[in-house]
């Protein structure tokens, strides 16, 4: 195993290079107005000023040394500054405890809603609660999320309110109202996820039922919630989780709209303002960061593939 971990660490390298070449690349391709010009606002930034900010930030050299100088920075802990002069990282560490808390909740609701209503389903095949759970999951796939936010902001957040005096889901952000002030955006912005979690379940619950060895445990007379939950689930939630270990990035990343519905000062809209703004740094950054977490999701679930199924080893 420890080998294993050295060497799924020392191949994670060339992708976090692979992946910030990429969007450095890109970023340094984006057309548009200069940045410089657009931190000066409607004013005509100063000729002076701005050819000390191409220097300081190394603006006017070639795309592989800005590069090397930023994957280098990296590896000692440094994302680079803004032209404003302030840390990346220190922007992120601001930011980041909002968006982590949001796709955490939204990552619990995520699996335990969506296992157990693919679980109920497996099991009542063709029963009311499968086809409730097929048409439910349909309908969520198919409206957008913003969509979805405004409508729950509406019913839950408004009309419970007005109608049966129930204030339990803020409309909008307030870090003083703890866990509740997450728990309707995280349900949006898991609402997606959540139904192909759901899908997937009762998909792989279904199939796994009908294997060898599960029809040997009932043979044997094992009680049936025994037979479910020790035998055919455990293998069935592979395929699961290797969803939700690949989806816990794209929650993190994936929370720009959620965000600015609750207005959640997040990852998500300093991202958006920063591709506004080009701020280069910011953006690649960001990815940088969300790479890492992609990283450190997909470890972990290989080695929860060993927890799930005995016969994986890793040499």
């Amino acid at each position: 195993m420890g080998r294993y971990l050295i060497r799924r660490l020392i191949q994670a390298i060339p992708v976090l290079i692979g992946a910030t070449f990429l969007i450095y690349a890109l970023t340094f391709a984006m057309p548009g107005a200069d940045p410089i010009q657009l931190l000066a606002g409607e004013k005509k930034a100063d000729p002076l000023v701005t050819a000390m900010l191409r220097a300081k930030y190394h603006l006017d050299d070639p795309f592989l040394l800005q590069y090397w100088n930023y994957i280098t920075g990296v590896f000692q802990g440094d994302l680079g500054e803004t032209l404003t002069g302030r840390k990346v990282l220190d922007l992120f560490s601001e930011a980041f405890p909002y968006t982590v808390n949001l796709a955490l909740v939204a990552f619990a609701i995520e699996a335990v809603v969506g296992v157990l209503a693919g679980v109920m389903a497996a099991l009542r095949r063709g029963k009311f609660i499968d086809q409730l759970v097929l048409i439910s999951t349909l309908m969520v796939i198919s409206i957008p999320v913003f969509v979805t936010g405004f409508v729950l902001q509406l019913t839950l957040g408004v009309q419970l309110k007005n109608n049966w005096g129930i204030d339990f889901f803020p409309v909008s952000f307030n870090e003083n109202d703890g866990i509740r002030a997450y728990l309707l955006p995280a349900f949006v912005l898991a609402s997606t996820s959540l139904a192909y979690v759901a899908r997937l379940t009762r998909t792989s619950l279904m199939e796994t039922m009908r294997a060898d060895y599960v029809r040997t445990a009932t043979a044997k007379g094992l009680p049936r919630r025994r037979v479910v939950v020790n035998h055919a689930l455990r293998n069935a939630l592979i395929p699961i989780v290797t969803f939700l270990g690949a989806d816990l990035g794209g929650l993190m990343g994936g929370a720009v709209i959620t965000e600015r519905i609750f207005n959640i000062h997040g990852v998500g809209g300093l991202l958006a303002q920063s591709v506004y703004l080009k701020q280069g740094a910011v953006v690649v950054g960001g990815v940088t960061i969300l790479v890492f977490v992609y990283l450190i999701g997909n470890l972990l679930v290989d080695l929860l593939y060993a927890v799930l199924d005995p016969r994986i080893r890793y040499a």
